[in-house]
């Protein structure tokens, strides 16, 4: 209880009570922390955003980060709200329209493509670029963008998100570096198991998916709370020497061949 007390974070992503970033985002508040909400307009207006910042008392502000305007507004409205520098900040932003669309990954749609690595890999960038030239996160801050296997192993219809996973966890390991030297801030990502969200809804072998990862993890498949409470910890004081890392929240299915037991 309390281990980021003090704290002011910044969570891009929650759309509704499925969403990673919304469970991060309560579990940062039951820790302590003083929260500040974004998402794009339409997400906010098709979303049940609205309605966990309103209940929890946090700030909600409109934001595409694939905007460089759009973010210089929002650092610049949550420095102020907050009174201060950012200590942590969450990127649980993506979306394909590959995917929902149903397109293969041989038959790609480019414009959508594009699209794709814009919105789930380089608004990372854009954050990341926007907060140091501002110098809005603070010394010892925390940065976690979430990902998840489909980065580095072949997942039967994760489509362009592989590709674009791989990207966003390049960009953290590059900004690790940057803001390592320049304030200490450490930039990490979270792998986590299939989790059904709504952007994981697109995904039509989630469902088989979700059963054999489940049943291959010796731990079996992490649950959202699971994964907002390893940012929450990500986000502390705690892991100040934890930077650049890919860690994963899925039961051990990563680094599993074939977990005892299993049911296939």
């Amino acid at each position: 209880m309390g281990i980021l007390s003090g704290k002011k974070g910044l969570i891009f992503g929650a759309l509704d009570e499925r969403s990673l970033a919304w469970h991060v985002a309560l579990a940062c508040a039951s820790a302590g922390a003083e929260v500040v909400l974004t998402n794009t307009s339409s997400a906010i207006a098709l979303g049940t955003i609205g309605v966990l910042a309103k209940e929890h008392d946090m700030l909600l502000v409109p934001c595409d980060a694939t905007k460089l305007d759009d973010l210089r507004a929002l650092f610049a409205r949550a420095q102020e709200h907050v009174g201060g520098k950012i200590d942590f900040v969450l990127h649980g932003v993506a979306q394909s329209m590959n995917i929902r669309r149903h397109k293969r990954y041989e038959e790609a749609n480019y414009n959508y493509f594009q699209q794709t690595l814009d919105v789930s890999a380089l608004s990372l960038h854009k954050i990341l670029r926007t907060a140091l030239e501002l110098d809005a996160i603070s010394e010892y801050g925390s940065v976690v963008a979430l990902s998840y296997l489909g980065s580095e192993r072949y997942c039967d219809g994760y489509n362009d998100m592989g590709d674009a996973k791989a990207l966003l966890e390049s960009i953290a390991r590059q900004f690790g570096a940057i803001y390592g030297a320049h304030n200490k801030t450490r930039v990490n990502i979270v792998s986590q198991s299939p989790t059904p969200t709504k952007a994981g809804g697109s995904w039509g072998g989630l469902d088989y998916w979700y059963r054999y990862t489940d049943q291959l993890s010796p731990l079996g498949n992490a649950s959202a709370d699971d994964c907002a409470q390893l940012c929450v910890a990500l986000f502390s004081d705690l892991m100040r020497s934890v930077t650049m890392q890919t860690i994963y929240s899925d039961g051990g299915f990563g680094r599993t061949v074939l977990a005892r037991g299993a049911r296939l």
